[in-house]
């Protein structure tokens, strides 16, 4: 029994140890040019369905670049594509319905792109970050909400890693995705899970 405790008490040790090397205060973050790390970058989304429940899919195989200053976040700039025929949810039905021309025109549109234009800090650990969305064709500002979550050497790939949550709500109509609205909500919720890794 004791040889089992000294090896939960081993074992909890270094994964504080882990977690205390990734949890890294965000003004000692690595200034520099970061690249997307597609393999733990979501965009989720979910929208209200019929007043019932939240439907929730999302997009994957992000790309891009954030180009970030520690010291002065506010200089920090952020530009990411999305595959939209990446999308997925639950349904495959569903799924290949979301690609179509009378959703998201995976065809004629197959990119919907973020471009920063302004960061403004909001504490310690967060900031407001206001972009152009361009999404269906249609180009629109929107605004993230984004939190610090962490930073250091991934353990597994050895790469200096930095990453954030971020949380937006966009109008789908705005850009020209307007099925079953309003019986399927137009506020679409945003959630998104973002991955960079430090280039040389």
């Amino acid at each position: 029994m004791k040889t089992i405790l000294s090896g939960a008490v081993a074992a909890l040790s270094l994964t504080l140890a882990a977690t205390s090397a990734l949890a890294a205060a965000p003004a000692d973050v690595k200034s520099g040019t970061y690249k997307v790390e597609a393999g733990h970058t979501q965009v989720n989304f979910s929208v209200l369905h019929f007043g019932f429940t939240y439907y929730s899919g999302q997009f994957s195989n992000v790309s891009g670049s954030l180009k970030l200053d520690a010291a002065h976040p506010s200089a920090s700039k952020l530009s990411v594509t999305i595959p939209v025929s990446s999308v997925a949810t639950s349904s495959t039905v569903l799924t290949d319905e979301l690609k179509n021309n009378e959703w998201f025109d995976a065809t004629k549109y197959p990119e919907a792109t973020f471009v920063s234009t302004e960061v403004s800090p909001a504490g310690a650990e967060d900031a407001v970050v206001s972009g152009n969305l361009t999404l269906h064709g249609v180009t629109k500002p929107v605004v993230l909400h984004v939190h610090f979550v962490g930073a250091g050497v991934n353990p597994m790939d050895k790469a200096y890693t930095v990453g954030f949550q971020a949380t937006g709500t966009i109008h789908r109509s705005d850009f020209g995705v307007k099925k079953y609205v309003p019986y399927v909500s137009d506020d679409v919720n945003l959630t998104i899970a973002g991955a960079f890794e430090k280039q040389p």
